[in-house]
């Protein structure tokens, strides 16, 4: 979820959360490469469910589907879940979210995520949104959501439940920490320690919308652990501050772990405000550090500046889009450690738009590289994912708009592609286009065209396995669909240790207008107005 306050004193803030089944036969999508990507989402077990309406502007997008992420079971490639948000609300979150599952890495079946009310067995709460998902090395499977109230109270909560066979059934659903107004739970994350068995990470930032007063602001970062495979989870716990520094908050907490020595890197953007919380004064990337296993955490260090700028139509800057700013998306080497976060920046384009940026550390992030381009220069780029295989190169996918042409306010034609670098080394960087071009404005409106906030990227032992969302796919009432396929990695190169970056990036414009948000819903914004039990 992300609750997106555009920093304009002339517009208002708006509640964006961010955001049975049976065997269908996948189809396929050529790409440049001529390989097949596999759709993942099929039908709506949604369409029926008439909870979750809000108001009369509340727009659902039946048979919707977006904001993607994927797990692969570290014994068997194969053996593949992915996650999404089920028919998308244009004000926030959706009606659900489905797992797609698979067993031969090809013929993806569905079921029901439990996370709201839509969903049989599901939690009580009117919507669900944030889906993410992580295999352990015993092959359970832990998928993480938020639900969220919207017309009978004001409640936003963090719930887990776990699968042992593969995605296809869930259990242990546990609502792992709830809030009511002036608090608001955002932007989970859950990682599966592949160091320990049965234990699995849960983070995200908690708002307290009125810690001082009105038009003040806290965001620390939460983390809940299991340690027994997702049977129960601990009481939620504060492990990343920000009340040291008025109106700050965190956001885009992702866990990843050395599998040489279990040690634990947190990631994360921390924004602060101005006293009105109109403006952006200050935006950085963190990391925070656990070598015992999550009960104590390191002070954080800077990794890189957040440079983002509002997501638009390069043609129509009207039109807005919805993608990854402000959310770190990190990764290690396996076999050396060397830590690596890709994000979305303007440090290439002297403010002009986002490209996607890559920075590196080798000393267990105590020191960081200056960033390096990985997206083409004067191209807009966004959401980019990141995985390392074993043997070093590391993959990155994201969306450009590289096909758009001048003056063409009509559509906004979009790829996905696949960058590689040997060992990260950007002098080698090999790219690829691995989806079809499609209309990024056919995607459902929600504070934005929302294709999600994040896709996802896993390394599987053949190659590297992405899952994305396409929009105007083509079927019938469809506005977007769930794709994934496996793509062999290039050896490029010597596979020598690359340079830090390419070059020292010129100093962005002001941020005016800048897409990091205080993840505040507008009723929270009001709520002194507002009606008890509203």
């Amino acid at each position: 979820m992300r609750v997106r306050l555009h920093l304009t004193a002339a517009t208002a803030a708006a509640f964006l959360l961010t955001a049975g089944a049976g065997a269908l036969p996948a189809t396929a999508d050529r790409n440049s490469d001529g390989r097949p990507l596999r759709k993942v989402s099929f039908g709506d077990p949604y369409a029926d469910c008439t909870i979750g309406a809000r108001s009369p502007d509340s727009v659902v997008y039946p048979g919707t589907e977006v904001e993607p992420y994927l797990s692969v079971d570290p014994r068997d490639p194969k053996r593949v879940v992915t996650v999404f948000q089920q028919d998308r609300w244009s004000d926030g979150a959706a009606r659900g979210l489905v797992a797609g599952w698979t067993k031969d890495g090809q013929t993806f079946q569905e079921s029901t995520l439990p996370f709201s009310a839509c969903a049989p067995g599901g939690a009580d709460f009117e919507r669900a949104s944030d889906p993410w998902v992580s295999t352990g090395p015993d092959g359970t499977v832990y998928a993480s959501g938020e639900g969220v109230d919207f017309t009978r109270s004001t409640r936003s909560a963090l719930l887990a439940a776990t699968s042992r066979d593969g995605g296809r059934t869930w259990r242990n659903l546990t609502t792992t920490h709830v809030d009511e107004q002036p608090f608001f739970n955002d932007k989970p994350s859950l990682t599966a320690d592949p160091t320990r068995k049965g234990t699995a990470y849960q983070v995200w930032d908690r708002l307290d919308n009125n810690p001082h007063g009105p038009s003040s602001l806290d965001g620390p970062g939460y983390i809940s652990l299991t340690r027994d495979g997702g049977r129960t989870w601990s009481e939620a716990r504060r492990f990343v501050a920000t009340d040291d520094v008025p109106n700050s908050q965190t956001i885009g907490h992702v866990i990843v772990v050395d599998p040489r020595n279990g040690t634990l890197y947190d990631f994360f953007d921390r924004i602060t405000y101005s006293d009105d919380l109109s403006t952006v004064v200050d935006a950085h990337f963190d990391v925070v550090t656990s070598t015992d296993a999550g009960e104590t955490w390191s002070a954080a260090t800077t990794v890189a500046r957040d440079t983002s700028v509002l997501e638009v139509d390069p043609n129509d800057p009207a039109k807005l889009l919805r993608a990854a700013a402000t959310l770190p998306s990190p990764a290690i080497d396996p076999k050396s450690g060397t830590l690596y976060m890709a994000y979305q920046g303007s440090d290439f384009s002297e403010g002009a738009h986002n490209s996607v940026q890559l920075v590196r550390s080798g000393d267990g992030g105590r020191t960081w590289s200056r960033p390096t381009l990985i997206s083409p220069k004067g191209v807009p780029a966004f959401s980019p994912s990141i995985a390392v295989d074993k043997r070093g190169t590391v993959a990155l996918t994201y969306y450009d708009l590289r096909f758009l042409r001048p003056g063409d306010t009509t559509t906004l034609p979009t790829a996905y592609q696949l960058a590689t670098l040997p060992h990260g080394d950007p002098r080698h960087l090999a790219e690829r286009r691995i989806s079809r071009v499609f209309d990024w404005l056919k995607a459902p409106y929600a504070g934005g065209y929302f294709l999600g906030d994040y896709q996802g990227l896993v390394t599987d032992g053949q190659g590297v396995r992405p899952v994305l969302t396409e929009a105007g796919s083509g079927a019938r009432r469809s506005l977007t669909d769930v794709y994934t396929g496996v793509f062999r990695i290039p050896v490029n190169g010597p596979g020598r240790p690359g340079p830090d970056g390419r070059r020292e990036p010129k100093a962005s414009k002001s941020r005016q207008g800048h897409p990091h948000s205080v993840r505040v819903p507008q009723r929270f914004l009001d709520m002194n107005a507002q009606t008890t039990g509203r």
